[in-house]
């Protein structure tokens, strides 16, 4: 029985019990990229890895291989595809757009599990900034149309695990008593897999393409400084404190995404670091900022408001990083977005656990430097990681204060919809855990078309001109990774 017939035959009475299949492999001659390539011909669709901070690596890195389900949010619907296969669950509720990805995940649970290793199984994918329609419906007719799904993800049964402290490979396939998940298709097999990463060969089509397309933003600079001086109109109204407002540059290459994913990775090591590649879209990315984050019953968010371009010496950079912790606009503003976390996470957890437990530490990146804070509170009994996402989407950093009414405005000011940019990557797993990040220092490309997007926080002092430069900032790793890639020095 396949994944879709248990899913149409599940009354959700009974979770099925899934157990795993796990092959333990020698990781110290193999690398993320190595192994990726080596496996992309047997499916390989995403890469998750993490820089916990710039100069080492975090403990954990997933790739998933030959997923059983591709799952389509919609506004209506979702639809969930396997193979040739096809199953659509209509939403009961406009406002409920996760209705039938919970119902996958509640079909299933796992006998056992592995609590060190955060991702055994699940959904891995992305969700777009416009989901707000359905979480907020005074939104949905002020957004700008689009004829995307409001999120992709793969619902994932095998995955490959890089261990880098243990330097272990380990590969783990879902199945449930009956057999696997995957009967009734084609399925790569985990032998397949372990003779494909034995192989010393690695096939990788990257030659040099041509790079003399230019970039076409979304706004001028004039008229981006234009909307900044209406969105502070708006703060002097007392409408809001703060709005973020995003331009988008593109342009077309011939480029391969995952070369531009190595290049990205070598020049901007970040908390979250990912490739994803689904039927007609890829989001290449390095995002330093999480979103919302769930591990056994503890919540975490961790607003990054304040940046600074990098210093030419150790002595410019603790220059610029003080300047930034003494600038009063950036603290009254980053204060603002740690109280709207405090309010988000104040939604869905426990009253009195939400605290928090840093504030304003500086964090170091390729071309930027920010002031981050975390905030924590255990979930309540009655919420799920659905309540929590729900809660924290979109980010204050990305939105601003109040969020609706910043949204509002964003709908107002901004040209064209935000699509990937400013929503979510990351996964739901099948044991209740979450782990998204802002989907921010990221490159969307569809077909031949790249998209490059940077917002900056405005407030009543904001000088629009210098706003304009911060998502130049912003953008310049991810330039800099295409002209990499493009240019085959890799």
């Amino acid at each position: 029985m396949n994944i879709l017939e248990i899913l149409k035959k599940s009354n959700g009475s009974a979770k099925i019990a899934l157990q795993y299949d796990e092959l333990d492999l020698p990781g110290d001659l193999e690398t993320p990229v190595s192994a990726f390539l080596k496996l992309r011909p047997l499916g390989a669709k995403f890469l998750l890895e993490s820089a916990e901070d710039p100069t080492a690596i975090g403990r954990y890195t997933f790739i998933g291989i030959d997923p059983l389900l591709q799952v389509r949010i919609e506004k209506e619907r979702t639809v969930m595809t396997s193979g040739d296969n096809e199953l659509i669950v209509n939403h009961v509720s406009h406002v409920d757009p996760f209705a039938g990805v919970r119902k996958l995940l509640e079909t299933f649970a796992l006998e056992s599990s592995r609590a060190e290793i955060p991702l055994l199984g699940g959904l891995v994918g992305y969700t777009s900034y416009e989901i707000v329609q359905c979480f907020e419906p005074k939104l949905a007719g002020l957004l700008p149309q689009s004829n995307q799904p409001l999120g992709i993800y793969y619902f994932v049964d095998t995955v490959l695990v890089f261990d880098h402290y243990m330097r272990r490979l380990k590969l783990l396939r879902l199945r449930h008593s009956d057999g696997s998940l995957g009967s009734g298709r084609e399925h790569v097999s985990l032998e397949q897999i372990r003779d494909a990463l034995s192989s010393r060969t690695i096939t990788s089509d990257h030659t040099k393409v041509s790079s003399d397309h230019q970039y076409a933003s979304n706004f001028s600079q004039s008229d981006y400084e234009d909307v900044v001086v209406k969105a502070q109109k708006h703060i002097f109204k007392g409408d809001i404190f703060q709005v973020v407002l995003s331009q988008r540059e593109e342009r077309t290459s011939e480029v391969d995404g995952f070369h531009v994913y190595r290049a990205l990775r070598m020049l901007n090591p970040s908390p979250y670091m990912f490739y994803l590649q689904f039927d007609d879209i890829e989001l290449i990315g390095s995002s330093p900022e999480a979103m919302v984050r769930l591990q056994g019953r503890q919540a975490t968010i961790r607003p990054i408001a304040g940046t600074r371009r990098r210093g030419r010496s150790p002595e410019d950079d603790q220059r610029m990083a003080n300047e930034l912790l003494r600038d009063e606009k950036e603290r009254s503003e980053h204060v603002m977005l740690v109280d709207l976390g405090r309010n988000d996470l104040g939604r869905v957890c426990k009253y009195g656990s939400v605290k928090v437990s840093s504030m304003m530490q500086m964090e170091y990146y390729s071309h930027v430097m920010h002031m981050t804070s975390n905030v924590i509170g255990q979930l309540r009994d009655d919420s799920s990681q659905f309540d929590l996402f729900r809660a924290a989407f979109p980010a204050g950093t990305v939105s601003g204060a109040p969020k609706l009414r910043a949204m509002e405005i964003i709908a107002d000011l901004e040209k064209t919809s935000r699509g990937p940019y400013a929503g979510a990557v990351g996964y739901f797993s099948l044991s209740g855990d979450l782990d998204m990040c802002i989907t921010i220092r990221t490159i969307v490309k569809r077909g031949n078309r790249l998209h490059l997007q940077a917002g900056a926080g405005i407030v009543a002092d904001s000088i629009p001109a210098q706003e304009y430069l911060e998502t130049g900032n912003k953008i310049a790793a991810l330039k800099e990774a295409i002209r990499i890639a493009e240019e085959g020095l890799l």
